[in-house]
């Protein structure tokens, strides 16, 4: 005997019962997980993998350095798997993340010229909305770019353009900056950092991850009609049109207020979405909050290996990141090239 199950398919009592065990189950696994990798990067630390090796600065440490660094990499990994999620389920493509649709690009691009040509400060709290500007315009030359089809290769293609274009315009705004430094940090804004952070950056990420989260929640309902195609999708009354635009509002909000603290960190919205559903969710909704916790683990994890490595200069969150992502992203290329 089938059921209809809450998503609208056919599915057998027994089947039903099982991937309801499985998903419990992925909570049950990710939720401490993520808690002991915070517990452990907030442990670790150049001078030593404990609390006691501190001396009498340890509270200090803890609280000013090591504290607001791991926050804000948990914080910057919600954001990133929050966001490719979205992007993933709203253009249904699986390819579809915050670096590679050059939305990020364009939202350091808008950071970096407002704050060299010494308009803003760093810890504005006008930055996430400057670097969502960006973020936008970005986001309507990709959909220009692309004709409005976000299903295939087209979509890539586009936001390579726009992120490239995005990077040379960073790249050639630090070059003419009266600072004389200021070209070094280029890193920080292509490559990504969450090192010599403080509160600051937390508390501007803070309000920016809870505006979107509330557009999600409104738009939660039209989330979650994504498991249906898209000419089924059309028959169920959803204003399509502004109900997309709310979602990627929020989306661009996220990927703003990321840059302003941490700067381009790639390929976070790409794996998180793509582990979860490696774990067994495929659920629209359930996908979207899995892929944040996920993004925030991964995005902490690699952050503490960041801190272990022994190199003389401190390597680049991003950088590691990409080393992740980049060998997944042609697997994915591949692998739809041969569908």
């Amino acid at each position: 005997m089938f059921r209809y199950s809450r998503g609208g398919l056919l599915t057998k009592p027994d089947e039903r019962a099982r991937s309801a065990t499985m998903k419990r189950w992925i909570w049950v696994i990710l939720l401490p997980t993520l808690a002991l990798a915070m517990l452990l990067h907030v442990m670790i630390g150049a001078a030593g993998w404990g609390i006691s090796v501190l001396g009498e600065q340890a509270a200090m440490i803890i609280y000013e350095l090591r504290l607001p660094r791991m926050l804000l990499a948990l914080l910057n990994g919600i954001a990133l798997g929050l966001a490719g999620a979205v992007l993933q389920i709203v253009f249904r493509n699986p390819l579809a993340e915050p670096g590679i649709t050059g939305v990020a690009s364009g939202s350091a691009l808008a950071v970096v010229v407002v704050l060299y040509s010494g308009l803003a400060l760093p810890t504005l709290w006008a930055l996430p909305a400057i670097g969502m500007l960006g973020g936008l315009l970005s986001l309507i030359a990709l959909w220009l770019i692309a004709g409005g089809n976000t299903t295939g290769f087209r979509l890539i293609l586009a936001g390579v353009a726009v992120a490239s274009l995005a990077g040379a315009l960073v790249a050639l705004v630090l070059n003419l900056a009266p600072n004389p430094f200021a070209y070094l940090e280029w890193s920080l804004w292509l490559l990504g950092s969450v090192a010599n952070r403080g509160w600051e950056q937390v508390y501007l990420m803070l309000p920016s991850l809870f505006i979107a989260a509330a557009l999600f929640a409104w738009q939660r309902s039209f989330i979650n009609a994504h498991i249906f195609d898209a000419a089924t999708l059309a028959t169920l009354g959803f204003r399509q049109r502004a109900s997309m635009w709310w979602l990627l509002l929020g989306v661009t909000l996220l990927i703003s207020a990321s840059v302003v603290t941490a700067g381009v960190i790639g390929f976070i919205g790409l794996l998180a979405p793509h582990a979860v559903r490696l774990l067994g969710e495929q659920r629209p909704l359930p996908l979207v909050v899995m892929s944040g916790l996920c993004g925030g683990l991964l995005v902490v994890l690699i952050d503490a290996l960041v801190k272990v490595i022994p190199t003389t200069v401190e390597l680049q969150l991003g950088v590691v990141a990409a080393f992740l992502g980049a060998p997944w992203l042609i697997y994915l290329l591949a692998k739809q090239r041969l569908q």
